[in-house]
């Protein structure tokens, strides 16, 4: 009786252990949202950033399981996204409107879910040539090997877009349909002429080059930026500052779309709120996790925005009185 009497204790005992162990902290088991974060390559910038954005979900959202991935960018993104295999995305601003409106590359696949929860800092346009190529205008591009960018993604239709700005049609160059690091690489081999890099500078790819070579970033006109923002209102006129590159003595006129983050329609309103809530509230994080953190601010979080915000980031930027 005694020895019946204390296994009921002991198993009472671990009872209360159990519970009060599910009890503080994240939750766990069928309570605990899994969020999967679709960043980038490795060596981009998506990556680090969503790396930090884990780290203050997990923290700071009760029941949060976030987790960063590294992936193919904004294009392949937007197709986790729509087949449910990521909860939020790494996206340009261009690409999620091409989503949103079935254009671009994605004329035979719209996604009408899409919502943004907030634009982050922006995605400079990058031309970069080495000097010892003698390229120093867009004009300058004909009949010269051009990388644009992988086929389908983010990079290549700006190329393209700013190329036929610029009165320049891909007949006119050597089309090189090659990756981030692909790019860099024959670049820095002296196999291609000039490449198109969408990214936050500085770029680690181009300072790698900057560290070889001398490099040349060759500017994009206000005649070109002009007619490229008149037909595509999701540029910006940007300018990168002397000095962001080793060698490069002066500013350089050029044009950006904006990074932001991505959800489902589906995704629901508590949630979406308390994601961009702890973003914002935690960017230090975002600022040692990579320099780009610097321009991440509730203030310039619906810049640029070119699809329908999610009704969860509506309420914060309310709130906030943006």
């Amino acid at each position: 009786m005694k020895k019946a009497l204390a296994l009921v204790t002991a198993v009472l005992l671990l009872a209360v252990l159990v519970a009060g162990c599910s009890g503080g902290g994240q939750n766990t088991g069928g309570s605990q949202k899994f969020i999967n974060i679709a960043t980038g390559g490795t060596s981009g910038t998506y990556f680090p950033l969503g790396g930090a954005l884990a780290e203050i979900w997990n923290k700071n959202i009760k029941g949060v399981n976030a987790t960063a991935q590294s992936t193919g960018a904004s294009v392949a993104n937007v197709n986790l996204l729509k087949d449910g295999k990521a909860e939020v995305i790494f996206v340009q601003n261009d690409i999620a409107y091409y989503a949103l409106n079935g254009t671009e590359m994605f004329k035979d696949n719209k996604y009408e879910d899409i919502r943004g929860l907030a634009t982050l800092y922006p995605e400079t346009i990058q031309i970069v040539t080495r000097a010892d190529k003698g390229i120093k205008s867009i004009l300058d591009l004909k009949g010269k090997k051009v990388a644009v960018g992988a086929a389908g993604s983010g990079t290549e239709a700006n190329a393209r877009q700013i190329l036929e700005a610029a009165g320049i049609t891909y007949k006119d160059i050597q089309v090189q349909y090659l990756s981030f690091s692909e790019a860099a690489n024959n670049l820095k081999d002296g196999n291609i002429d000039a490449a198109f890099v969408t990214a936050g500078f500085p770029t680690a790819a181009v300072q790698d080059i900057a560290a070889q070579h001398k490099i040349v970033i060759i500017p994009v006109d206000d005649k070109t930026a002009d007619a490229l923002i008149s037909k595509y209102p999701f540029y910006t006129k940007t300018v990168i500052p002397a000095n962001t590159y080793n060698g490069q003595t002066e500013d350089v006129k050029t044009v950006s779309v904006k990074s932001m983050l991505a959800v489902s329609s589906k995704m629901d309103e508590e949630t979406a709120y308390n994601l961009v809530k702890t973003m914002y509230e935690n960017l230090e994080r975002l600022k040692t996790a990579h320099a780009v953190g610097e321009k991440i601010v509730p203030e310039a979080g619906k810049e640029g925005m070119s699809i329908p915000l999610h009704p969860g980031a509506e309420k914060y930027f309310k709130e906030k009185g943006l």
